[in-house]
């Protein structure tokens, strides 16, 4: 069920779907796995059964994008985490039996994990499938009941989500409530039992404040700037190709893109003219073609069109790869600005669009001493060959996830962790960890019937006192 309601109705979220979802969940305890995995294959199902509703719902969202584009960045990562979530989670279920210290036993001490109740998931609008589908499907496989709140950017693909959510899930399982930022401020601030949030820095920060009240945890999925670093003996051609796809992927509109590159000074006109030429094999008809995607509203497109000006004004080189699309179609075509400095807002905000800033080094400690001095960001992205430079990247340089010779590829290998770190984020909810993220670790030590314990116990004795100093050691 959705519910389209106004700040007034906050009281209303508050006793009606989580109190009915909690009720519900303390009421029918802990789910098994058989009726989780059963959960998770409906949600597959419905998404392979309505994919064509949903690309063509996304697309009407942005004002166009491809059909494939949506195929491959939503809902192929969504069906794979699925898949990849049924296969592990009766492992993930089971007890795990942990160590007794010598004195304690034959005590006996285990961790279970159990469900934490009732969800809240705030999904943002560059990704309104996979986003929102990715932390509903791992919140099911840890047990618990969800209430999810799309992006209103994206109000055709928010009401499909509803409709699917709908026929295949109780309202006191998974529930669907849909409006703007004053209705989100109000979802932040009901007393889930964990709330998980993609979006942006500054939103991500008054979510956190808003949870706060109610000592709700968060897990924080953001952005910010981040970077790829082109080592010295990287093949430029092949690094520039694999930039080129994490770039222009939805025009730029990923968290993970690539924001900026640094490349080695002898070899930056390649790295440029490299992008260019794959940029446009990749885009034949430039901003026009029918696999590049438009800008998801007017203020965004105009937004990065700001971006560009302040550059150029600043001194910046700006090169066009292709024609642009217009405001009219929202379409924004690739370019690359050189000669970019740190007091250009360019370098100082996420780009969120087909925008590439591109740097010069001269050694890679200078490199990782640039990346250091910025905030942590979400990803970052390290092409070469030699293993001491790639050591030395991974080693001191800190960011949310790390994609060696390509880009964004990290996001898809569901047996890691993916979340940020810092200004980026915190929390994960993918892999083994995002099943731990929405799970209670309840740490249980069974006591045997004969222990050491009347040896700590009143009335104390010189025994106790040699019992005490022998595990003080």
């Amino acid at each position: 069920m959705t519910a389209h309601v106004s700040v007034k109705d906050e009281g209303f979220l508050l006793t009606g779907f989580l109190s009915k979802q909690r009720a519900a969940f303390l009421n029918d305890g802990p789910p098994s796995a058989a009726a989780r995995r059963a959960d998770l294959l409906k949600l597959k199902h419905a998404l392979v059964k309505r994919r064509t509703a949903f690309e063509a719902a996304v697309s009407k969202d942005f004002g166009y994008r491809s059909a494939y584009e949506t195929r491959i960045m939503e809902i192929t990562p969504v069906i794979q985490m699925i898949n990849y979530l049924r296969s592990n989670l009766t492992k993930w279920m089971r007890p795990e039996r942990r160590r007794v210290a010598l004195h304690f036993r034959p005590g006996r001490t285990r961790v279970i994990y159990q469900p934490l109740g009732v969800i809240g998931i705030i999904s943002p609008w560059n990704y309104p499938i996979s986003l929102a589908l990715t932390p509903l499907a791992t919140a099911i496989a840890a047990g618990n009941r969800a209430i999810l709140k799309p992006s209103e950017l994206t109000p055709a693909t928010s009401e499909l989500l509803r409709s699917v959510l709908r026929e295949i899930f109780p309202e006191e399982q998974v529930a669907v409530v849909t409006g703007g930022p004053e209705i989100g401020a109000a979802f932040a601030r009901l007393p889930f039992d964990h709330l998980v949030f993609t979006g942006s820095t500054s939103v991500g920060r008054s979510v956190m404040k808003e949870a706060a009240d109610n000592l709700v945890p968060v897990t924080l999925e953001l952005g910010g700037k981040s970077p790829v670093l082109i080592g010295p003996d990287a093949d430029i051609e092949a690094a520039a190709t694999s930039v080129a796809f994490g770039k222009l992927a939805n025009s730029g509109q990923t968290c993970i893109a690539p924001d900026y590159v640094l490349v080695p000074e002898k070899d930056a006109a390649a790295f440029v003219a490299s992008f260019d030429a794959t940029a446009r094999k990749f885009y034949p008809q430039g901003a026009a073609d029918r696999n590049y995607s438009s800008i998801i509203n007017a203020k965004h497109y105009n937004r990065v069109l700001k971006l560009i000006d302040d550059a150029k004004q600043k001194g910046a080189k700006v090169i066009e790869v292709a024609d642009n699309g217009g405001a009219e179609t929202r379409k924004l075509a690739p370019v690359i600005v050189l000669n970019v400095t740190d007091d250009m807002a360019i370098m100082q905000q996420e780009i969120f669009g087909p925008a590439l800033p591109v740097m010069t080094y001269r050694t890679i400690d200078d490199a990782i001493g640039y990346i250091n001095r910025k905030p942590r960001p979400l990803a970052l992205y390290y092409f070469g060959q030699n293993g001491e430079d790639r050591q030395k990247v991974l080693t001191r340089t800190t960011s949310g996830n790390v994609t060696v010779n390509d880009t964004l590829m990290h996001y898809v290998q569901n047996d890691i962790p993916f979340g940020g770190i810092g200004m980026s984020g915190m929390g994960a909810y993918h892999g083994h960890e995002g099943f731990k993220s929405l799970s209670h670790a309840k740490g249980v030590f069974e006591q045997s019937r004969w222990n050491l314990g009347w040896l700590l116990h009143p009335p104390f004795s010189k025994t106790t006192d040699v019992v005490i100093r022998y595990f003080q050691r």
